[in-house]
């Protein structure tokens, strides 16, 4: 049995990338995991994950044991190249191609195992927002605190304005940060004309 998988538009050169895929081709999964976690190349992450995406695909859509697989093909192909301009001498401009790669994977098993049968996973109904709308209502007076009178204040508390010390300055800004006296203001004068 055969499986696939695939990272597309990775913003990397093709040809950095076959350096690491050449590595890993005809390795059985788990030895092609750890050649790759040894690597010294940025694509070695990239194809990692793409192997162990190859890895999840077997095992939870077939039931395939992960021991059992090798990479029977990898390939890298040619993605978008997006231009770029560099200005040089003269009034020239050069054009930079930074380049993108597509890579494909397929897995197949070491020793058949007859596995072929896809599992289903039955995906649950769609709830209508109404009904859910309904629902968090309901939920919403279930859950809302009950209303508590607050004490009447006093006259002698009504006439108190509290009032916040942070913000006695001009504009809302506490007097440390600059007022009309200090150093501040004799050296940032503000000059008229």
């Amino acid at each position: 049995m055969e499986l696939k998988a695939s990272l597309k538009h990775l913003r990397m050169s093709p040809k950095k990338v076959r350096l690491v895929i050449d590595v890993v081709r005809k390795m059985p999964v788990l030895a092609a995991l750890d050649q790759l976690r040894f690597m010294n190349k940025l694509a070695a992450a990239a194809v990692a994950k793409l192997i162990k995406s190859a890895i999840a695909n077997a095992v939870n859509t077939y039931s395939l044991d992960s021991d059992n697989l090798f990479i029977s093909e990898i390939r890298c192909d040619e993605g978008v190249k997006l231009k770029r301009w560099m200005p040089k001498a003269h009034g020239r401009a050069t054009e930079i191609k930074k380049r993108g790669c597509h890579i494909y994977i397929v897995l197949a098993e070491i020793k058949e195992s007859g596995k072929k049968e896809k599992k289903v996973v039955k995906a649950a109904a769609p709830v209508k927002l109404e009904k859910l709308a309904k629902e968090s209502e309901k939920a919403k007076t279930k859950l809302a605190p009950k209303k508590v009178k607050a004490p009447v204040a006093t006259d002698m508390e009504k006439d108190k304005e509290i009032i916040d010390p942070r913000m006695e300055g001009r504009h809302g800004h506490a007097k440390v940060e600059g007022g009309a006296k200090g150093f501040s203001s004799k050296m940032f004068r503000r000059k008229s004309g």
